[in-house]
């Protein structure tokens, strides 16, 4: 499992039977890869059942856990799935792109005016 931050979404017409219906998101792993000197760790393209937004930070499941927490027998065609989308991180020594990571898609949608008290799903609200 690893913290990670929504940066994007994919769409496919042409799938495996398996995907169909099921939302998929990339998200770029949270570590130093910001820092000076360190290489960029590649982004992950995960089935997302929570409804995670652009800049949230999520926490990500691979391989079993990932299909089980999509709702099968752990026999999907995925490797990845959210199965949480962050609030807060409490981590002193955490790099810092973790601390600035949690609160930006909220952030984001508060601005915008967002009139739901779940700051992670103001779409839903205003639907």
């Amino acid at each position: 499992m690893f913290i990670g931050r929504v940066v994007g979404q994919v769409w496919a017409t042409r799938k495996m039977r398996d995907l169909e219906g099921k939302r998929l998101l990339v998200v770029q792993p949270l570590d130093d890869h910001d820092e000076p000197g360190n290489s960029k760790v590649a982004p992950v393209v995960c089935a997302d059942p929570l409804g995670a937004h652009e800049g949230e930070a999520v926490l990500v499941a691979f391989g079993k856990a990932a299909r089980v927490a999509m709702g099968g027998d752990g026999d999907f065609a995925l490797e990845a799935a959210v199965v949480g989308i962050v609030d807060d991180i409490d981590a002193p020594n955490a790099p810092a792109s973790w601390q600035a990571s949690t609160n930006a898609g909220r952030t984001a949608l508060h601005a915008a005016g967002a009139g739901s008290t779940d700051p992670g799903h103001a779409e839903e609200a205003s639907s």
